[in-house]
């Protein structure tokens, strides 16, 4: 089961009650930076964490400015749709509510997951940045931990997708081997220890170099993943000769 850190008490807590009501994700994104638009990814990942584990799960967007450039700031980086808030949720009846936010902004009552700040090395907006490039950067380090976006960071993980896509469009050719018990339950150790996706990209890394691992398996391993990480590593299929 998902488990995350309170951010309000320091102590973990299940991010989905154990009868399997609905938990909403109210997402406090107060301004239209690459901070707030990392607190939108974090609450993405935990959404798609939640549904991975058959929890209901209801996502708003609660409060704020810049709503029009946020969603579409969060689109880009393949963040889905959440709701307007929090009137809309209002009364839905919640066995559990999770806020998520920028470490130390305004206090909420129920569980809060508090995101590190995002520093680009410009200022300014990443407009020439490739969303999935950013939305990998942004995940190589646990949401407490404060990430510098810089161009070495960036190229990083321009180059780690671009192998990861391309390895994957070679494994499909290979004949469909499934999962491998061990290496799913490496996968959600990690996601499920307060969404520790840096673990989960490093699980991967083992699984692309594994020499006993059938190349069907490592396929399947990455697209099983990226229901969680969102990267889209399918996106070449049929695109290698």
């Amino acid at each position: 089961m998902l488990r995350i850190i309170d951010a309000r008490t320091g102590e973990p807590v299940d991010a989905a009650p154990a009868r399997r009501g609905l938990t909403r994700v109210e997402v406090h994104a107060s301004g239209f930076d690459t901070t707030n638009l990392r607190v939108l990814l974090v609450a993405d990942v935990l959404v798609r964490a939640l549904e991975m584990d058959s929890t209901p799960v209801y996502a708003l967007l609660a409060g704020g400015r810049h709503r029009a450039e946020l969603r579409a700031g969060a689109a880009a980086l393949g963040v889905r749709p959440l709701e307007d808030g929090p009137e809309t949720g209002a009364g839905l009846s919640a066995a559990q509510v999770i806020h998520v936010a920028v470490q130390g902004g305004a206090a909420t009552d129920g569980v809060r997951i508090g995101v590190a700040p995002a520093h680009p090395e410009d200022p300014g907006p990443l407009d020439d940045t490739d969303p999935a490039v950013l939305r990998l950067a942004l995940l190589t380090r646990r949401h407490d931990d404060p990430v510098r976006v810089e161009e070495a960071v960036l190229d990083e993980a321009r180059a780690t997708l671009a192998r990861w896509r391309g390895a994957v469009a070679g494994w499909a050719r290979r004949p469909s081997r499934p999962v491998p018990d061990e290496v799913r339950g490496r996968l959600r150790d990690a996601w499920q220890d307060d969404l520790d996706v840096p673990g989960v990209l490093e699980v991967l890394r083992q699984v692309e170099t594994e020499p006993d691992l059938p190349d069907g398996a490592r396929f399947e391993t990455y697209a099983y993943a990226d229901r969680l990480l969102g990267l889209d590593l399918t996106r070449d299929l049929g695109a290698s000769s």
